[in-house]
Parts: structure tokens; C-alpha cells; sequence
């Protein structure tokens, strides 16, 4: 995406050269735009040769675009500082693009040194874009008289984009107070990109590696088979190896047989990032945390929280905290009931110990499994990943939108796995191309996500380049790629976000930007097209028989759904309210010991964190330290809500439909940052949001007398 944040005014930045790329005379690749259809990325002729160099001449393109800008001798008018600005600084968009892409999902040491020399220059450039005073001059002066510059609803809302975004970003300041605020990001750069960094590395360094496969039982043999290649690509043969993934639990405690194997790979998981080694970043956040408490006092803001939710659909850190409020009391309650069942579930088997977190999804499943005769394994045959892709994901879009697709082979992607689907608007004609890279590998990051290599816009005549990244389970060489619901859940949901790319329907660049509150709304509200009826029976077919999925089936999968959900919402709630404290700390505040603080944190929420341990633990949370979540995490709840509102809307229009897909698409997926976000949403549901369907949807909504 485009925004003023990647922009630089005036500034000469020097490179040290990454050892092992060689400069050539050679015009940089990213110098044009891509010849390739709709500007996919070169990835067939980009070496990481390319990349810094890239970076250079990107830098130093957009600065002479913003000088120019910022020193026209013509008096400011909009399109001469708004759409001249939105028409910068091309060059590197499309470098920042593909290396983003490329580094996340597929890292290597040198663009780890690429990304470690280039993030303190990227921060410079775009501080020297907000602090240019000569620059803020012009956009204030077009904003002082906005009132008479005949401006449609768009472009007011551009114009009041760019000055608020100036003014957040310290354009305000004086002189000295300017150059603090660039101390500040330029260290808060480097610590981010060394916390991505140092978590990358101790959460490959922290996988289990077993020694006997006895160790492994209940994996099933597609498991223990994917467990051994694992360990083949590390070079360590006649050994099994369980990778690890962001959070905290990980999938396999679900499976195995033995304790001792679960609580070691809990253990590894929990202690990834606090073994006081090279990789230890309990350090690095403390300092963080404080540089954003500091940042955001300069700026005029109690914390950082305040800072950010103050352009947030819930406004200010007190509304946030009082929407999750509402949610701790029924959670908390939910969750003693569940550990108290579980514990009877333990000892009703002749077991002596009390549920710990490397027993509860063990348990869990093993309680729900009795109560529904339902085995999750049982359905994995029923979701092989091409197929819930093409049939499931795909035709759900086609039956809501009317989007078809095309799997392009002539497009050259950043790693085999990816595949590349051009997709075509409900007249036939060109919409996006949308690339998926599902497997997970030791080179890529955690999680899952979307991104794009070009957002729409029609002022630069582009369409959408958008891709999902997710680690789901690779498997052994000639096994089929059978996932679990939950991973099917989750290609629903990244597909949810490449729709909300897809569909933006804007003039302007910068309006693709959503609030950290919204944005996981398309994604979470795709999630509930993966159980439709319709859906369902489309793509939920036996990888071997063809056969489709049961009912019976069907049934228990949907009761299966609504079963632990104290614990499913207690580990968001848990992480969410870590997320806030950490970004309440006030600039005056000490730096922080981050496992006191964080078992402090926990224990003020009020939920059963003994059991359900955060969803991710303060030093593995890289949505908040590198990930652009610091203060925004709860709006993976407050999404939630928005998502079952909107879900009730459609359960009650008739559902499934085309109306309302186009309905959906035209108020919501279309909109980007045209408007605010509550007039938005209202616009669409037709009153403000309600945490009724969200708490009815998890079995947690006390009956009304």
C-alpha cells in the first residue's frame, strides 16, 4: 500500500553494503514497473542483489518527488501536493513490496542484513517527510481552507488523512522536539526489526527434536512421516522434529500420547524467546515499550494506547477496555467449568493429575469426542488443501460475489509453493491476481496473513496484486496435503482480507490503509462460509472415495465448533489485555522487568490464566513489538463482534446470497478508508455495533429472564 509513511523529503541516505551483493552498472530492476500483466513482481530475473541497491535509488527517486513538492513556487492546491504525493515515490513501493514479501516468507542471512541496514533508513525517510515543515505548510494551508476547495467526499477525506496523519507524526513540534522524535523512531526501528529477527531464529533453534518415534504416538503416520522430513531438511536423520508455530499452544498437543512429549513441547514453545541467549528479546521490548511511551508523551498522548486508538473505530483505550470488560466475567466463568470437567474427565480415566495447558486440547477434544462421538482426525480425509481452496474458498466467493478464477503459471512467484490465480469481476472482466503460499517452512514467519505487491487505484490505472501467506503442515513427498477445520477456517479467513483488497474500490492510493479495529472484520465475517450448507457440500469430499461428508458429520463438526470456548476466548481476551498494559506504561514509568510485568498483567485481568495461558506470551507477541498491533490486538475481539453482527444481518436477509454479497461487498469491502469507520458499519447493519451475536455464537449469552 502507498502511504505517506514511505516518503522522504530532502534527505541523503548513504548504505553500508550487505557482505556477499555485488553492485553492477546494470539498471536496478525495480527502476521501471514490472513488464509482466498487472504488474506482478519479477521474481524469475529479482536477485537479492537487487534488493539494496532497490532501496537506494528508491529513496532517493521519492525525495526528489517530495522536494519538488514541497518547494513548488505555485500556490498548494490538491492536486498539486495531495495527488502529486499520492503519484510519488513508485519505485519503491515496488521494492518494499517484493522484499517484504520475500523476507517474510522465505528469509535467508542476507535479506536479514538487507532488512537490519535498510529499516533505520526507511524510518528516516519517512520522518523527514512528516517533520518537512515546508511540506506541512502547503497540506495545512489546503486544510485550513478545505471548506472552499470544492473537494468531492474522497478527496475530503484524503485531504483529511494526510493532515491528520502530519500532525500524529510530530509536524507540530519544535525543531528540537522533531529531532527527539527522530532519535526515537530511528531506535524503535532497529529494535523492531531485531526482535522479527531474534524471534525467527529461537523458534527455529526451539523445536522439539525427538529421539524415537514411540515418543511421537498419536501423531498417526502422515505426522510422524512430516515430523521426519522435518528433520531431514535440518540434517538431522533418524530423528523427528515438531517445528514450532507462533502461538502458544501448538497443534500436535492435541494428538500425542505421551505427557512428558506434550509438557516439552509446551515448555519449548513458552520458553522460546527467555532462555537468556542471543535470542532472548525480553529486553528489547522493555526498551521498546518505554520508547513508545516516551514517543507518544512528545506527541501529547498519556500512552501509547491513547496515541494510537485515538484514529480507531473504539476511539480511546477506556472504550476498548470497557467492551472487553463485558467479555471477561462469562469467559472466565466458562473457562473454571471447562477445567473443572476436564479434571474429572482426567481422573475418570484412572489418570492422577490435574489439567495443565500441555493437557487441555488433548482433553478438550477428549471431552468433546465422548459427548459427540466426533474424532477431528476423522474428518481430515474430507479436506485435502487444493481442493477446500478451488471448491470451498473460491466457489464460496463465486456464489457471494460472482468472482471467478484462473490458476496463471506464467507469473514467477518468490518460492515453489506458491500458485497464482488471476480473478475475473462478475462481467468477465480482469479484477486482481492472488497468490497463496500455504506451507510452512523454517524460512518463513510465523502465522498467517495478506499482503499485496500492488493495491488498487484508479488515479495510477493499477489493480489489485494481493497474496495469503499461512504455515499449515506440509506433507511428505506423494501424501496428499490434509488439513485440519481449523486450517480450513483459516484459509477462509487470509482469503476474507485478499477480498477486502481485492474489491477496494478507490481513486487514491492511500485510502487502501485500514484501522487495526476494522480490518480483521471481511476476514473473520469470511470464516462462517466454511460450514455453510452449500458451501460445504461443494468441497468437503473424500480426497480417495470422492465421497462427500457425512451429516452426521456435518452435525457434529458444528456442535464440535462451540465446544471449549472459555478457553478460546480466554487465551484472545488474556493477550489482548496484555497488549493494552504494556502500551498504558506512561512516559515517566520505568523500564520494565518483562516477566514480572507480564505475570502482573495477567493476574489483573481476572481470567484462569494457570490454565489458559495467553495466546501468545509477551516475548514471542510479535503482532505488537513488529507487527503494527501495539495497542490494536483487541481488535481481533471487537471484530468479532462486528463480524457475528454482520453474519446475524445476512442469517436474517436469507444468507448465502448474491443480494447481499453485493450489498456486503458495495457498503464494506469497497469502501477502503473512504469514510469513518462507524458510519461505515452502521451504514451496513443499520445501528451501532452489539456484542449479543458474539457472545450468543460461543454459547457464552445468559438466557433473559
Amino acid at each position: 500500500m502507498k502511504t505517506v509513511a514511505i516518503l522522504l523529503a530532502g534527505i541523503s541516505c548513504t548504505f553500508a553494503t550487505v557482505p556477499g551483493i555485488a553492485r553492477t552498472g546494470a539498471p536496478n530492476i525495480f527502476a521501471q514497473p514490472s513488464p509482466l500483466p498487472f504488474g506482478a513482481p519479477q521474481f524469475d530475473r529479482i536477485t537479492d542483489a537487487d534488493y539494496q541497491p532497490g532501496f537506494e535509488q528508491g529513496i532517493a527517486e521519492d525525495a526528489a518527488d517530495i522536494d519538488r513538492i514541497a518547494h513548488n513556487p505555485a500556490a498548494p492546491t490538491f492536486d498539486n501536493v495531495i495527488v502529486a504525493m499520492e503519484r510519488s515515490g513508485r519505485m519503491l513501493q515496488r521494492v518494499q513490496a517484493a522484499f517484504s514479501a520475500a523476507q517474510q516468507a522465505d528469509t535467508n542471512p542476507t535479506r536479514q542484513a538487507i532488512q537490519k541496514a535498510v529499516a533505520p533508513k526507511l524510518t528516516a525517510h519517512s520522518d523527514a517527510i512528516y517533520l518537512d515543515s515546508a511540506l506541512f505548510a502547503r497540506i495545512k494551508a489546503l486544510w485550513d481552507r478545505r471548506a472552499t476547495l470544492g473537494l468531492n467526499p474522497e478527496q475530503a477525506q484524503l485531504l483529511k488523512i494526510y493532515y491528520q496523519r502530519f500532525v500524529r507524526a510530530g509536524a507540530l513540534l519544535s525543531p528540537d522536539d522533531k529531532q527527539k522524535l527522530r532519535d526515537i523512531n530511528t531506535r524503535l526501528s532497529v529494535l523492531q526489526t531485531s526482535f522479527q529477527q531474534k524471534l525467527l531464529a529461537a523458534t527455529k533453534a526451539a523445536a522439539l527434536v525427538v529421539d524415537e518415534p514411540a515418543k511421537l504416538k498419536g501423531l498417526g503416520d502422515g505426522g510422524i512421516a512430516a515430523a521426519a522430513e522435518a528433520a531431514k531438511a535440518r540434517g538431522l536423520d533418524g530423528k523427528w522434529v515438531l517445528s514450532l508455530q507462533n502461538t502458544t499452544q501448538q497443534p500436535a498437543l492435541s494428538s500425542l500420547d505421551d505427557r512428558a512429549t506434550r509438557q516439552q513441547l509446551f515448555e519449548a514453545s513458552w520458553t522460546r524467546t527467555v532462555k537468556g541467549d542471543a535470542n532472548d528479546t525480553r529486553a528489547t521490548i522493555s526498551e521498546i515499550a518505554a520508547l513508545r511511551a516516551q514517543k507518544a508523551a512528545l506527541l501529547g498522548f498519556p500512552s501509547w494506547a491513547d496515541y494510537v486508538l485515538v484514529d480507531q473505530m473504539a476511539k480511546t483505550p477506556q472504550n476498548a477496555e470497557a467492551f472487553m470488560a463485558k467479555l471477561i466475567p462469562p469467559t472466565a466463568a466458562e473457562e473454571r467449568r471447562e477445567a473443572a470437567e476436564l479434571d474429572a474427565t482426567i481422573k475418570a480415566g484412572g489418570e492422577d493429575f490435574t489439567v495443565k495447558p500441555w493437557d487441555w486440547d488433548r482433553y478438550a477434544d477428549r471431552v468433546k469426542n465422548a459427548r459427540l462421538d466426533f474424532d477431528a482426525a476423522v474428518t481430515k480425509p474430507y479436506f485435502e488443501l487444493n481442493t477446500v481452496l478451488e471448491k470451498g474458498v473460491f466457489y464460496a466467493a463465486n456464489q457471494l460475489y460472482g468472482i471467478t478464477f484462473k490458476e496463471r503459471r506464467d507469473i514467477p512467484v518468490y518460492h515453489p509453493d506458491v500458485r497464482v490465480f488471476e480473478v475475473f469481476d462478475r462481467d468477465g472482466k480482469h479484477l486482481a491476481l492472488f497468490y497463496c503460499d500455504y506451507f510452512k517452512r523454517d524460512s518463513k514467519g510465523g502465522g498467517a496473513w495478506k499482503s499485496s505487491f500492488v493495491d488498487p487505484s484508479k488515479l495510477l490505472g493499477q489493480t489489485a496484486v494481493v497474496y495469503n501467506v499461512a504455515n499449515l503442515p506440509k506433507p511428505a513427498p506423494g501424501q496428499p496435503a490434509l488439513i485440519s477445520f481449523d486450517d480450513v477456517t483459516t484459509m477462509f479467513h487470509e482469503f476474507g482480507h485478499a477480498l477486502h483488497g481485492m474489491f477496494a474500490n478507490l481513486t487514491y492510493p492511500s485510502l487502501n490503509s485500514t484501522a487495526r479495529d476494522f480490518v480483521e472484520f471481511p476476514s473473520q465475517f469470511n470464516e462462517h462460509w466454511a460450514l455453510d450448507p452449500k458451501v460445504l457440500a461443494h468441497y468437503a469430499h473424500h480426497y480417495q472415495t470422492g465421497a462427500p461428508i457425512p451429516p452426521a458429520l456435518i452435525a457434529k463438526l458444528r456442535e464440535a465448533a462451540k465446544y471449549n470456548q472459555g478457553y478460546a476466548l480466554g487465551e484472545l481476551i488474556a493477550v489482548a489485555e496484555l497488549d493494552m498494559q504494556w502500551h498504558a506504561l506512561p512516559s515517566g514509568a520505568p523500564r520494565q522487568d518483562a516477566d514480572a510485568f507480564e505475570t502482573a498483567a495477567l493476574t489483573k485481568t481476572g481470567l484462569d490464566v494457570e490454565h489458559v495461558p495467553p495466546r501468545y506470551r509477551s516475548s514471542y507477541f510479535q503482532h505488537i513489538w513488529s507487527g503494527g498491533y501495539a495497542a490494536g490486538y483487541y481488535g481481533y475481539l471487537w471484530t468479532q463482534m462486528l463480524e457475528n453482527d454482520a453474519f446475524a444481518w445476512f442469517t436474517a436477509h436469507g444468507g448465502l446470497t448474491r443480494a447481499n454479497g453485493d450489498r456486503f461487498r458495495k457498503l464494506i469491502l469497497s469502501r477502503g478508508h473512504t469514510q469513518d469507520y462507524d458510519v461505515m458499519f452502521r451504514a451496513f447493519y443499520g445501528k451501532d455495533p452489539d456484542i449479543e451475536p458474539m457472545l450468543a455464537d460461543r454459547g457464552l449469552l445468559k438466557a433473559k429472564p
